[in-house]
C-alpha cells in the first residue's frame, strides 16, 4: 500500500487516517460516518464476553433494578465505576432521582434473576430476597460482588448514558460469573 499523507475532516478539522478506506475489513469510512447496519455491530460486539449485573435503587414508592451488561470498574483514585443504562430505559430515571445505586454483580445460579430484571415488569423484586446498603440501595442476595455507589456524574451518549458512580462500600459473595456472549448466558470453567 503507498502511504498518504494525512488529511483533516473537512467537517470536524480532526485528522483523518489515511489506511481507513483501505481497509476492506472496516465498516467505517474516513469520516467515521456509520456505513454499516445495527445488526453487524451487535454480532460483532457479540463476541466480546461480559458478566451481568443488576442496577438497583430505592426510592419511595419501593426497590427498583435493571440487568445491565455495560458495567466497569473505572478509577481507583479516586474508586469510580461506570455502566451505560439506556435512554428508553423506566427504571433509571428513579434510580437517578435518589442519587445512589448498587451494582449487583450475578453468579452462575442467577440467570433467571437477569432475565427478570431485563423485563418491563413492575414487580421485579416479588419473591427477590434483598437487604439496604449504606446507600438505602438494595444488595440482592446471593450476589457474586456488589458495590454501592453514589452517582458522580452522567454523560449522555448516543442512545445510552454512561453515568459514574463513587464507590460508597462494596463486598463479595461465593460462586463463579454468569457471563454473556453472543447473545446468550453462559458459565465460566477454569
Amino acid at each position: 500500500m503507498s502511504e498518504r499523507p494525512a488529511e483533516d475532516d473537512p467537517a470536524t478539522g480532526e485528522a483523518l487516517d489515511p489506511e481507513a478506506e483501505d481497509d476492506p475489513t472496516s465498516d467505517v469510512g474516513l469520516t467515521g460516518a456509520s456505513s454499516f447496519d445495527t445488526a453487524h455491530f451487535k454480532e460483532v460486539l457479540g463476541h466480546f464476553t461480559s458478566g451481568i449485573t443488576v442496577i438497583t435503587g430505592a426510592d419511595r414508592e419501593g426497590p427498583v433494578g435493571f440487568t445491565c451488561q455495560s458495567f466497569m470498574s473505572l478509577s481507583l483514585d479516586p474508586p469510580l465505576v461506570a455502566f451505560g443504562p439506556s435512554l428508553t430505559s423506566s427504571s433509571w430515571p428513579r434510580i437517578q432521582a435518589v442519587g445512589a445505586f448498587c451494582v449487583n454483580v450475578l453468579g452462575e445460579h442467577q440467570e433467571a434473576l437477569s432475565r427478570v430484571f431485563a423485563t418491563k415488569d413492575p414487580d421485579k423484586f416479588r419473591g427477590v430476597g434483598w437487604r439496604r446498603a449504606a446507600t438505602g440501595s438494595p444488595v440482592l442476595d446471593q450476589v457474586l460482588a456488589w458495590i454501592d455507589c453514589r452517582i458522580d456524574t452522567v454523560h449522555q451518549a448516543g442512545d445510552h448514558l454512561l453515568v459514574v458512580g463513587r464507590v460508597q462500600e462494596l463486598g463479595v459473595g461465593e460462586g463463579e460469573p454468569l457471563l454473556f456472549y453472543r447473545a446468550g448466558y453462559g458459565r465460566f470453567e477454569s
